[in-house]
């Protein structure tokens, strides 16, 4: 039972001892901060301690943190900041009010020789001692520099972020000994006395008013420009639909009468003149042609000398007469024909009464009619014989033939 006691309480020191450990010889450094170690026998750790755990001695080390974010120099107007509006008196003797951002931080890297220059301190007001000594410095380097503009230059954009540009590598080059940088200058806001503000809004009115006069002239050239384009290319344009016009004119007239002046409008005149031509002017009119028509001499075929209005006239004037000859022709041949059919019915007829006139026709149209002939489905005895005369059947057939 002892021994279970000992065991329990072992583990409990062991995990007080745990607990405590950490406590004692370590310290931890946020992400947003920057460690300094400081020995009481060696001084300052000339290393900068990053964020995480580090260990120490209780009694012989002491680690400073300090911030490794930026701060922000608002010399502005408003009561959120410790500094107040530049006040400065520009290259033409005229005073200018600037609201100016300077953001800085401690050089990463550098913050254990801050340390050890003492600069880490604070001050009753809560900053530390480089953040104090970095606005004095600021405020000094910007009055020097930014008092080398004129009126004019503030408003210029060019010139103030110039200006801007010069004061930041000036500021960095004091901030060296306080192992401090700033990372840009930032000019928001010029202001100048009322009444000489009405006077620079004037002129950058008129700086306005020049670059919109500069702007519309260089605009009407630049229209004028584009009016002699637009008129040259209307010329153009119309001379060239003129010439175009012409030319297909001149095709259509081509493609439609054809290129052999004939005054006689008699279908095949045009065909007939153009055979009776020697070789050497169908070749010449075959080569004009080619020129007119934008084709290979040796594939301009008589039709295009001849015209399709011409090859249609022709066309025309052989289906009419090829049809006046058919309808002729057929007008012979039926009447060739009905006289022949009425010859031969009339023979047929002669001969087929011939036939009938015949006994032997005789008998053959009792045959047929006796297939029409249909008795009463009772028969009277009216015969004094005693015998009906239909049955006498010999007797009846030589009735019916007309034989008796």
């Amino acid at each position: 039972m002892n021994t279970v006691i000992r065991i329990c309480k072992l583990i409990v020191f062991g995990a007080l001892l745990l607990w405590l450990f950490p406590l004692a010889f370590t310290l931890r450094v946020e992400p947003s901060e920057i460690g300094v170690r400081q020995s009481a026998m060696s001084g300052v750790l000339e290393e900068d301690l990053g964020a995480g755990w580090h260990w120490r001695i209780p009694g012989l080390h002491k680690l400073i943190v300090l911030p490794s974010s930026y701060f922000i120099l608002d010399f502005t107007s408003d009561n959120k900041s410790h500094q107040k509006t530049l006040v400065i008196r520009t290259k033409d003797n005229n005073t200018v009010e600037l609201d100016v951002s300077v953001p800085l931080r401690i050089k990463p890297g550098h913050a254990h020789e801050l340390v050890a220059a003492g600069n880490h301190a604070q001050d009753p007001d809560g900053r530390y001692r480089y953040m104090r000594l970095a606005e004095e410095t600021a405020t000094s380097v910007l009055r020097e520099e930014m008092a080398a503009l004129d009126s004019v230059g503030f408003y210029s954009t060019e010139r103030r972020l110039a200006a801007s540009a010069k004061a930041l590598d000036a500021l960095n080059k004091q901030l060296v000994p306080m192992h401090v940088e700033a990372e840009s200058v930032l000019v928001r806001a010029v202001a100048f006395r009322p009444e000489y503000e009405k006077q620079l809004q004037q002129i950058q009115l008129n700086e306005q008013n020049k670059l919109l006069d500069a702007a519309a002239q260089k605009l009407a050239g630049v229209q004028q420009t584009l009016d002699n384009y637009v008129q040259g290319t209307s010329a153009q344009l119309s001379s060239r639909t003129q010439d175009w016009v012409k030319r297909q004119a001149e095709l259509e007239r081509a493609y439609q009468v054809g290129l052999l002046a004939v005054e006689d409008a008699t279908p095949g005149a045009t065909r007939a003149k153009l055979a009776a031509m020697s070789p050497a002017d169908t070749d010449a009119m075959r080569g004009n042609a080619a020129k007119i028509f934008g084709l290979d001499p040796t594939s301009v075929s008589d039709s295009y000398l001849i015209g399709i209005k011409n090859i249609q006239a022709e066309t025309l004037e052989y289906k009419s007469r090829v049809t006046s000859e058919a309808d002729a022709l057929l007008g012979r041949l039926s009447a060739e024909g009905d006289a022949m059919v009425a010859k031969v019915q009339g023979e047929y007829e002669i001969k087929l009464n011939v036939l009938l006139g015949s006994p032997a026709g005789a008998a053959y149209v009792a045959y047929k009619s006796a297939a029409n002939i249909e008795f009463a489905k009772t028969l009277t005895f009216s015969s004094s014989e005693g015998i009906p005369s239909v049955l006498r059947l010999r007797s009846f057939a030589q009735q019916f033939m007309g034989a008796r």
